[in-house]
């Protein structure tokens, strides 16, 4: 796929999109459709008015451009620690309820 260019494959309510920017965005909704939206901004080189899929402008529009999260997971890993798999997915999600309950 080329930059800016978007598939998609919808079975009943499931829509999977894919669209290609500086890396490929994989995306599954429920609830939007395959619209494109202008963003208001502008391409340097061919000065054309840049378009986003809706499910990307959305996620963009309420996630504030990371997920955060992840982000604050990210500053105090504990998954360096350890070589074990098993013992990875324990403490990854042993670390996630401890932000959720620090967070709440």
């Amino acid at each position: 796929m080329k930059k800016g260019q978007s598939a998609f494959w919808r079975k009943g309510d499931i829509l999977i999109e894919v669209w290609k920017d500086k890396r490929l965005v994989q995306m599954m909704s429920m609830i939007h459709d395959t619209t494109t939206v202008n963003t208001g901004r502008k391409d340097r080189k061919t000065n054309m008015e840049i378009k986003n899929p809706y499910t990307v402008f959305q996620y963009s529009k309420f996630m504030k451009g990371i997920d955060r999260a992840e982000q604050y997971l990210s500053y105090y890993s504990v998954l360096r620690r350890t070589v074990k798999l098993s013992k990875k997915v324990v403490l990854y999600l042993l670390n996630c309820a401890v932000f959720n309950t620090f967070f709440v």
